[in-house]
C-alpha cells in the first residue's frame, strides 16, 4: 500500500537550503579570516617600523632617563613596554662588527652614538605625522638627530592601503553573491510550497499566519548553517595552524571568534530575509502565474 505524505505549512526540503547555507557561509569565513591573517601580518610589520633618535655624547644618565620619559610620555609612541628601547653604542658597535668585521683599524673611535629606537603608534605613520615626529624629537634637549626609514615607511603605507580596498571590494561583492546564492537556492525550495500558500490565501489566512512557519524554519536552517560553518571553519584554522607553524603568529582568537558571532548573525539573517522576498513573491502571484 503506497503511503502518501502531506505537505506541512513552512516544510520544504532541509539538506539543500542547509548544505547550500553552510558553504555560503564558510567560503565568506575563509575570506573572513584571510582579512584577519592580512591586517595581523600589517599589524606585525606596522610594530617593526621605528624611528632612531641618536643621542649627543654630553647626556648624563640622569639626563638620558629624563629625556626617554618626556618621549614616552608622547602621543605618537606605540603602547606597549618596549615601546622605547635604549641601544649604547657600545652595543650598536658590536652588532656592526658583526656586519662588517674589524672597522677600527680605518675608523679608530668608535663613531656611533647611543640612541634610543622609538616605536611609532599606527595613526602616526603616515608621511606628514612623520614628519612632524621627527621635528618634535629634534627640538628636544639631548637629542642630536632623528631618523626613519622613509622609503620603507611610504611602501607600507601605500601597500597596506591597496590590500585593504582590495580586499573590502572582495568581501563586499562576495557578501553580495553569497545573498543571492542562498536566495536562490530558498526560492527553488520554496517553489514546491507555492499551491500551499495560496492555498491558505483562499480560506482566507493572513499574510503573517502564512509566512511565520516559513520564517521560523528559516531562522532554524540559518542558525543550524552558521553553527556547522562555524565548526567547519574552526576545523580548518586548527588544522592549517597545526601544518603551518608560522600561521599562528598571525591568528587573532579575538577577532576570529567575532567573526564566527558575524557569521552566525549573517547566516541567520539571510535565511530570513531571502525566505521573506520568496514567499512575498508567491503571495502576489496569480493562479495563472503559480503554474
Amino acid at each position: 500500500m503506497q503511503s502518501t505524505r502531506k505537505k506541512k505549512l513552512g516544510g520544504y526540503p532541509a539538506l539543500g537550503v542547509v548544505t547550500s547555507i553552510t558553504l555560503a557561509l564558510f567560503v565568506l569565513g575563509l575570506f573572513g579570516t584571510l582579512i584577519i591573517y592580512s591586517n595581523q601580518f600589517g599589524k606585525i610589520v606596522r610594530d617593526n617600523l621605528n624611528v632612531k633618535v641618536f643621542l649627543k655624547s654630553t647626556l648624563t644618565e640622569t639626563q638620558r632617563n629624563q629625556l626617554e620619559r618626556t618621549i614616552g610620555s608622547k602621543q605618537f609612541v606605540a603602547k606597549g613596554d618596549n615601546a622605547i628601547t635604549f641601544v649604547s653604542k657600545e652595543e650598536a658597535e658590536k652588532d656592526l662588527i658583526k656586519q662588517i668585521g674589524d672597522y677600527k683599524e680605518i675608523l679608530g673611535e668608535n663613531p656611533l652614538k647611543d640612541a634610543f629606537i622609538v616605536k611609532v603608534a599606527t595613526e602616526f605613520q603616515d608621511t606628514t605625522s612623520l614628519r612632524k615626529v621627527k621635528s618634535e624629537l629634534e627640538n628636544m634637549n639631548g637629542v642630536l638627530e632623528a631618523t626613519y626609514e622613509k622609503h620603507l615607511f611610504d611602501e607600507v603605507n601605500k601597500n597596506f592601503t591597496k590590500i585593504s580596498i582590495a580586499l573590502l571590494i572582495l568581501a563586499v561583492l562576495l557578501m553580495v553573491v553569497t545573498f543571492l546564492l542562498v536566495n536562490s537556492t530558498l526560492r527553488i525550495a520554496l517553489f514546491s510550497q507555492r499551491f500551499l500558500i495560496r492555498s491558505m490565501q483562499l480560506v482566507g489566512a493572513k499574510k503573517w499566519f502564512i509566512q511565520w512557519p516559513f520564517l521560523f524554519r528559516a531562522i532554524s536552517y540559518g542558525f543550524l548553517s552558521s553553527i556547522l560553518a562555524s565548526a567547519l571553519l574552526w576545523g580548518f584554522s586548527t588544522y592549517a595552524q597545526q601544518k603551518i607553524t608560522d600561521l599562528s603568529l598571525l591568528h587573532n582568537q579575538e577577532h576570529f571568534l567575532a567573526l564566527l558571532m558575524i557569521l552566525s548573525v549573517m547566516g541567520i539573517i539571510v535565511a530570513t530575509v531571502s525566505t521573506f522576498f520568496a514567499i512575498h513573491k508567491y503571495l502576489k502571484m496569480s493562479l495563472d502565474e503559480l503554474y
